[in-house]
């Protein structure tokens, strides 16, 4: 067999035996998910949906969107009467009524204080918080996804993003780590789908037009560690940016990513803004799951 007739039998095991997984074969690969729509918000960090609002949390707000891009309520004040001080909200998820939200006092690339604090989903009211076990080794807190299969709290940390981090939904107690094989760089959002959860990295370089991407692991592992899947290419940016949350709207099959443009961000930090740009837009992208 000539290296020509080998290497075009292995491009015909990846088209022909593969195409319901494509992007397991090839990242940045067409994975099937279809942009419905497109529109803007005020908070630039974290995206939740109950099937029949849009959650966005900002650095210190909360929001409330109608599915048609409504603003329905907000909490400009969201970290005030929590019981350690923070100045960062991350990605945020919501279950039976209330808001899961990731939140710390980020400063010097270091998490502190790290917390997950639960407001009321209608009137973004803060209600009570679950401590940080600092005997997990977590260095900061990006994101958190609510697991109902699992009764879990899922944690990222996007300073040191080897391993996702595990909370009793219940009890809030701590209850191990993941570690992910490989983990991506800059993990900002997550959200759990069944016996996965999806995470969104700020893995491309904004300076040089390199798109941001979705990344995808088993939840169901009995295992101390799991391999990571690459599961899509955010090409539909408007422009690339900063990636931020994730989340899900089971019944109407649909993918929501928030997605900032226009500031540039250099490793974690504002540095003024690209050129045609007198603000950072901030926007969430609705896809259809396929």
């Amino acid at each position: 067999m000539t290296r020509q007739t080998a290497t075009f039998l292995l491009l015909s095991l990846l088209v022909f035996h593969c195409p319901a997984a494509l992007a397991d074969c090839e990242p940045g690969s067409e994975s099937g998910y279809k942009l419905l729509r497109v529109f803007e918000v005020k908070g630039r960090q974290g995206v939740a949906s109950d099937g029949a609002s849009y959650f966005v949390s900002g650095n210190t707000s909360l929001y409330r969107y109608s599915e048609s891009g409504e603003l329905l309520a907000s909490n400009e004040n969201a970290l005030e009467g929590l019981p350690l001080a923070a100045n960062h909200i991350g990605d945020i998820s919501v279950y039976q009524g209330e808001i899961y939200a990731g939140i710390e006092w980020f400063e010097d690339g270091q998490g502190k204080n790290i917390q997950v604090a639960i407001f009321d989903a209608n009137d973004l009211s803060y209600k009570r918080a679950i401590p940080w076990d600092p005997a997990s080794g977590q260095l900061e807190v990006s994101g958190v996804a609510v697991d109902p299969l699992r009764s879990s709290i899922w944690m990222t940390d996007w300073v040191s993003g080897r391993y996702l981090y595990r909370y009793d939904l219940k009890t809030g107690a701590y209850s191990g780590k993941l570690h992910l094989r490989a983990p991506p760089q800059w993990q900002q959002g997550i959200a759990a789908l069944g016996d996965y959860l999806y995470m969104t990295a700020d893995d491309g370089d904004a300076e040089d037009g390199e798109v941001d991407n979705i990344w995808r692991v088993s939840a169901v592992s009995q295992d101390t560690a799991a391999y990571v899947t690459h599961e899509h290419a955010l090409r539909e940016l408007r422009q690339v940016g900063e990636i931020e949350g994730i989340t899900f709207d089971e019944a109407a099959g649909e993918m929501i990513v928030l997605a900032n443009r226009g500031k540039r961000i250099i490793l974690g930090m504002p540095k003024g803004l690209y050129p045609g740009y007198d603000r950072e837009i901030h926007e969430l992208y609705i896809y259809q799951v396929p």
